[in-house]
C-alpha cells in the first residue's frame, strides 16, 4: 500500500511517480508585454498550468493564447473557460468555483499582470475566501508594484487610483485629492490612461500640477521600449517624449 508524500510548502503532492496538484485557486500572473516567458515568469508557474483544466478568465482568446505560449503540447480543447469580466452578471460567479467544489484545481488568468490586481478576478477570489477555499496566488510581473520600484519615490505608503475622469471637472478634483494625499500622507499616487491619450495626460500634468510635483513615467514595463522616467513636472513641460498607444502607468510624488 503506497503513502502520499506532502511537502509542507509545495502544492504538488507525489503519489505513485505522479505528481497531482493540490485542489486551490491558483492565481497565474501573465506577461506585461511580448517577448520569452522565463524571463518573467518561473518554471514552477508553468508546471501549475500544465495540471489544471478548469480557468477563470478576463479573456478567453488571450488566455488561450497564453497557455499555449507556456506549453505548446497543452490540449485546449480539454480545458473549461469561465470568462469574468465587466459584461459577467454578478449572479454568475459564484458557479465559476464548482469544479473547485468538486475537488479540481482552478487558476484564474487576467489579460496582463497579476490576477486580482486592478482586475476583476478579485471578485472570484472574494468568493474563495468566503467558501473558505484555499487560494494560491503566484510569482509574476505587476506593472504598479515594478513601477514604484523604479520610480524612487515612497513604496512604503502609495495608491493605485486606476483610471482618472474623463469630465474635467472631477479630474481637477482628481489631481488636488492626489496633491493633498502626497503633501499631508506622504503617499505616492499611482494611476493609468487609456494608451493612445498618454501624451496628452503629460502635457495637462505639466500645465496644471503643482511644480514641486515629481512625476514619474513608466512604460512596457518588461517589454522592448521599457522606459521609466523620474522628472520634476516643470519639466516634463519642456521635454521630447511619445508613449503614444504604448501601455504606461503614472505615479506623481513630491
Amino acid at each position: 500500500m503506497w503513502q502520499c508524500l506532502i511537502c509542507r510548502n509545495a502544492v504538488f503532492r507525489r503519489v505513485k511517480n505522479c505528481r497531482m496538484l493540490e485542489t486551490a485557486l491558483y492565481l497565474i500572473p501573465v506577461p506585461l508585454s511580448e517577448g520569452e516567458l522565463n524571463s518573467v515568469l518561473p518554471a514552477h508557474n508553468i508546471d501549475i498550468v500544465r495540471e489544471i483544466k478548469h480557468y477563470i478568465v478576463e479573456n478567453v482568446r488571450s488566455a488561450r493564447r497564453f497557455l499555449k505560449k507556456c506549453d505548446r503540447e497543452i490540449n485546449i480543447d480539454e480545458l473549461t473557460f469561465y470568462e469574468l469580466n465587466r459584461h459577467t452578471k454578478p449572479e454568475e460567479i459564484s458557479g465559476f468555483l464548482v469544479p473547485l467544489e468538486q475537488g479540481f484545481p482552478m487558476g484564474v488568468i487576467s489579460e496582463a499582470g497579476c490576477p486580482a490586481i486592478a482586475d476583476p478576478g478579485a471578485d472570484v477570489v472574494a468568493i474563495a475566501q468566503r467558501k473558505s477555499i484555499r487560494v494560491v496566488p503566484l510569482v509574476g510581473p505587476s506593472s504598479i508594484l515594478m513601477s514604484v520600484m523604479g520610480s524612487g519615490f515612497n513604496g512604503q505608503s502609495f495608491a493605485f487610483l486606476g483610471y482618472l475622469p474623463i469630465d474635467a471637472s472631477a479630474r481637477a478634483k482628481k489631481f488636488k485629492d492626489m496633491e493633498y494625499n502626497i503633501r499631508v500622507n506622504d503617499q505616492t499616487q499611482i494611476f493609468i490612461e487609456t494608451p493612445y491619450r498618454n501624451n496628452k495626460l503629460i502635457a495637462e500634468m505639466a500645465h496644471t500640477l503643482p511644480k514641486y510635483l515629481k512625476l514619474c513615467v513608466a512604460s512596457d514595463i518588461t517589454g522592448k521600449q521599457e522606459s521609466i522616467v523620474t522628472r520634476k513636472v516643470a519639466e516634463w513641460g519642456v521635454v521630447k517624449y511619445d508613449y503614444d498607444k504604448i501601455p504606461t502607468i503614472f505615479l506623481l510624488y513630491k
